[in-house]
């Protein structure tokens, strides 16, 4: 059987004829399809040359037909025919290149080793699969998220040309497989939690408290996934230093503004803990996984905002570039990412808030107008989830300052009596300084101008200015010098 190739963009595409192969497929086969999919795919487009991304390679979508006996374009393969449409390839090849990922890398993370299957905790039916290296995820999605995600590309281009450090998710590839009556559509993305560190803590949160609690099942796995009621309960809060906080709040913000923009809601903060203090069993997988880093701004501490200091490395282990936090008297390294991001608050969202409204507090339901969710969202993250270590050193500085301003005042107080003391007895003086200098009996001094005092008189007044502040005792010399001053020339006429 000849293959069949077609490309298609915008309304006018030309839908090639479907496999007579309607055998239902088995899932090994059907993520075997997957895997040579996406390697003929990435490997097809080294034949075109590298250029700007128009707007038109934005609804652009490839079409081939891939036999099980192979053809002059598709390899030879033991699955069941099947077909591979490919949505913006040039598009997505950008994007790749923008975080740094080499198509080698990508085929080999991809393609060279089986994909490890993920459970999944959310309410939807999607497949997960992780690929070995930990770098990527492969995630079905239905006709409606991946139709709003290609329609999304765009403004994701820009947003992206802006700011590629971001918590929303990284989406490298869009591809559609249809294997006999079965049609699935896979998203590849970056994955936020990485598998070689353990995470002791998984939460799902959306800001809401209606039904955010976790199932009775989802808490009986190994690794559970709590929600927003369970995190209020487990943890009351993580705390960050100053600047960390700030940069983490600062890209929440931008990027829920971004959603906000978009028209998207309903998303939620995937969030892992791994307590330091906790020992460690799988040393070796930790040393063996993540050799060397594929993907740029992949990390929770790459993605925030800001210039934040790299955590130290605890011991001979990585910290896989987790954020560093504390709990109580826990030391924590935390993983993080926006997720569900493709959910629009088209018609059938307003129903269901609307019917949630009736039996329920409509500002507690998960699904809500966007711009309401987006505020409530960084509410609770700001307040509940993330909070700030303040800073000692800030607080004591500022009390040393208000308390010397209190002594200052104080001082005041208490100094201006007897300024005002001194300011009579200086006028009198100058007074009595006036009348010297106008006598014409120069032998003779003012009787009020020098008192003669006994020995006990002068300690007990010396006593007296002592126990005065030092600044009145300065400011009363210079008057005493004045007369003795004059007195000295006194006794020169006299001589003469």
């Amino acid at each position: 059987m000849s293959a069949s190739s077609t490309i298609s963009s915008g309304k006018g595409s030309r839908i090639s004829k479907v496999s007579k192969d309607h055998k239902k497929p088995t899932p090994a086969a059907l993520v075997g399809a997957i895997q040579l999919a996406i390697g003929y795919a990435v490997g097809n487009l080294s034949s075109k040359p590298d250029r700007d991304v128009l707007m038109q390679d934005f609804s652009v979508v490839e079409s081939v037909f891939f036999p099980s006996e192979g053809s002059n374009m598709t390899p030879a393969h033991h699955y069941p025919d099947f077909r591979l449409k490919t949505y913006a390839p040039l598009a997505f090849r950008y994007f790749r290149e923008l975080f740094g990922i080499k198509p080698d890398d990508y085929l080999y993370s991809i393609c060279n080793e089986p994909l490890i299957e993920l459970s999944n905790p959310g309410a939807s039916s999607s497949w997960f699969y992780l690929t070995s290296d930990d770098e990527f995820i492969i995630k079905t999605v239905q006709h409606k998220e991946a139709e709003f995600l290609q329609k999304l590309l765009p403004g994701y281009y820009m947003n992206l040309n802006q700011n590629p450090r971001t918590l929303l998710p990284k989406f490298y590839g869009l591809y559609c497989i249809q294997c006999g009556a079965i049609t699935v559509r896979v998203v590849v993305m970056n994955n936020v939690l990485p598998r070689a560190m353990k995470m002791h803590y998984k939460y799902d949160l959306k800001g809401s408290s209606y039904k955010r609690r976790a199932s009775r099942k989802e808490r009986t796995k190994s690794s559970p996934t709590f929600k927003d009621l369970d995190f209020q309960e487990m943890h009351e809060g993580l705390w960050f230093d100053v600047e960390t906080h700030s940069a983490l709040m600062k890209t929440l913000q931008r990027d829920c503004r971004v959603l906000e923009s978009f028209k998207i809601m309903d998303y939620s903060l995937l969030l892992g803990i791994h307590v330091l203090d906790r020992k460690v069993t799988s040393r070796e997988s930790r040393r063996d996984s993540r050799k060397g880093q594929k993907v740029l701004y992949s990390t929770a501490l790459e993605s925030i905002q800001g210039t934040v200091k790299d955590p130290e490395p605890v011991a001979d282990d990585d910290t896989f570039g987790g954020i560093p936090a504390k709990h109580r008297d826990e030391n924590l390294l935390i993983f993080l990412g926006i997720i569900d991001i493709l959910q629009s608050y088209r018609f059938i969202k307003k129903v269901e808030h609307s019917w949630k409204s009736l039996v329920h507090d409509g500002d507690t339901v998960s699904v809500h107008r966007p711009n309401f969710y987006a505020d409530r969202f960084l509410k609770f993250m700001g307040s509940v989830v993330f909070k700030r270590i303040l800073s000692l050193r800030g607080t004591s500085s500022k009390r040393k300052k208000n308390s010397f301003c209190t002594v200052k005042f104080a001082s005041q107080e208490i100094l201006s009596p007897q300024k005002d003391e001194w300011e009579k007895k200086k006028a009198q003086s100058l007074d009595n300084l006036e009348v010297y200098s106008s006598s014409k009996q120069p032998d003779l001094l003012p009787k009020s101008a020098v008192t003669f005092k006994s020995t006990e008189e002068e300690n007990l007044d010396g006593s007296e200015h002592r126990r005065a502040s030092s600044s009145t005792i300065a400011l009363e010399d210079p008057l005493p010098a004045l007369i003795r001053s004059h007195s000295d020339s006194e006794l020169d006429l006299n001589l003469v």
